[in-house]
C-alpha cells in the first residue's frame, strides 16, 4: 500500500502546473497623418503591394521603426468620411489589407475632435483585436492634433490603452500662418515680399473655400486653438503622463526683423507653432524640441523642386529622432520639462 500511495504522490506531482504568469505588455508605434491626407491602415506583417506600402506620409517612417525593431501600425486616414480605398495619381498605392470600418478610419477633412474619437476607436481596436497594452503615438501635421483629441478620448472612456509618448511631426500646436492669414490676424505683408510664402497664403483662401476641406482646415486658426478658451485650454491635463517630443521644420526663413507668426516655416507650419512655444505648461508639462531644415511633407518639397529627402516625413534625421523619443521614452522624466524648446 506504501508503494502505491507513493507512486499516486509521484504521478500527481508531474501533472501538476505552475502558475500562470502574466502576459507581458504589447507594444506598438501608431502613425497619424494630417489634413486632407489618405492614408491606409497597415500592420507590422501586412502593407500595400503596389506603390507607397503604406502613403506618402507614413511609408518612410513605418520602414525606418520596423528596421529598428518596433511594431507599427499606421492608422487609416481618407479625405471624407468612408473607409480608405486604393489611390492613384500622387503617392499612389493599392492592394492593402482589407479596409478597416468607417467608425475607426479618420475623415481627414473633419473636426479634430471627431478624426481623435474615431483614432480612438482603432487605438481601442488594436487592444481587443491584436492585444496591444501600450502605444506610442507618432502624428504628422494635423495628425498630432488627432492624437491629442485621441488621448483625451482615450481617457474620458477609460480606456485600457496606455500612451507611452507622443511625437509631432510639423504639428500647428498654435495653428497655421497659412490659416491665421485667412483669419486676418496674419496679413499678406508678414511675407515681407516672398513670392513662396505669399503663394501658399493665397492658395490657402482657395483650398479652404473647397467643399473636400471645409472641417479640419477651419480648425487651424490662432482663434480656434489658442487664448483663454481656445481648443489647447480644453487640452489641459491630457498629457500630464505623456513625454512629448516636437520636431519642426525651418526650411523657409527671413532675415530679421521678420514677424515669428510667420518665420521661419515649413512651408505650411511656421516654427513657432510646431514647437508649441506659446502652449502653456498646464497643457504641455513635459515637452523635447527638435528643429531641423526641412519643408512640411514631401509635396512642399515637390512643388519647390526639392529633394523629397528635404522634408519632414522622408528626411532620415527626422526618422532617427522619431525613434529616439520612443526609445527614450521610459527616461524621459529624468530630464528637465522643457528642452530645446
Amino acid at each position: 500500500m506504501r508503494s502505491l500511495a507513493l507512486l499516486a504522490a509521484v504521478t500527481l506531482a508531474g501533472c501538476s502546473h505552475p502558475a500562470p504568469t502574466a502576459r507581458q505588455p504589447s507594444r506598438s508605434v501608431v502613425i497619424i497623418s494630417g489634413l486632407a491626407s489618405t492614408s491606409p491602415y497597415t500592420s507590422p506583417e501586412a502593407a500595400c503591394a503596389v506603390g507607397l506600402a503604406a502613403g506618402t506620409d507614413h511609408t518612410p517612417l513605418r520602414e525606418h521603426l520596423l528596421a529598428a525593431g518596433h511594431s507599427v501600425f499606421t492608422a487609416p486616414a481618407v479625405a471624407g468620411p468612408g473607409q480608405v480605398h486604393a489611390t492613384t495619381g500622387y503617392g499612389a498605392f493599392a492592394s492593402c489589407p482589407a479596409p478597416l470600418p468607417a467608425a475607426m478610419t479618420i475623415d481627414s477633412t473633419g473636426s479634430i475632435d471627431l478624426a481623435g474619437e474615431h483614432l480612438a476607436r482603432f487605438i481601442d481596436w488594436l487592444h481587443t483585436e491584436k492585444k496591444i497594452d501600450e502605444v506610442d503615438l507618432g502624428g504628422h501635421s494635423m495628425g498630432g492634433l488627432y492624437a491629442r483629441a485621441a488621448i483625451r478620448t482615450l481617457l474620458a472612456d477609460g480606456s485600457p490603452i496606455t500612451v507611452r509618448s507622443l511625437t509631432t511631426i510639423g504639428t500647428p500646436w498654435q495653428g497655421s500662418y497659412l490659416a491665421n492669414y485667412v483669419e486676418g490676424t496674419v496679413p499678406l505683408g508678414a511675407c515681407l515680399g516672398d513670392q513662396f510664402c505669399e503663394s501658399q497664403m493665397k492658395g490657402y483662401v482657395r483650398d479652404i473655400a473647397a467643399v473636400h476641406i471645409s472641417g479640419s482646415a477651419r480648425e487651424l486658426g490662432k482663434s480656434y486653438l489658442t487664448g483663454p478658451k481656445g481648443w489647447n485650454t480644453a487640452q489641459a491635463g491630457v498629457l500630464d503622463r505623456i513625454p512629448v517630443t516636437l520636431i519642426g521644420g525651418n526650411r523657409y526663413t527671413h532675415p530679421d526683423p521678420a514677424d515669428a507668426a510667420v518665420w521661419p516655416n515649413d512651408g505650411v507650419v511656421e516654427l513657432r507653432s510646431a514647437l508649441a512655444r506659446d502652449v502653456d505648461d498646464t497643457v504641455l508639462p513635459h515637452r523635447r524640441c527638435d528643429t531641423v531644415d526641412d519643408t512640411h511633407s514631401d509635396y512642399v518639397s515637390m512643388i519647390t523642386d526639392l529633394p523629397r529627402t528635404t522634408a519632414l516625413t522622408w528626411d532620415p534625421r527626422v526618422l532617427d529622432a522619431v525613434t529616439a523619443a520612443i526609445d527614450n521614452a521610459p527616461k524621459a522624466f529624468d530630464g528637465p520639462n522643457r528642452q530645446g524648446c
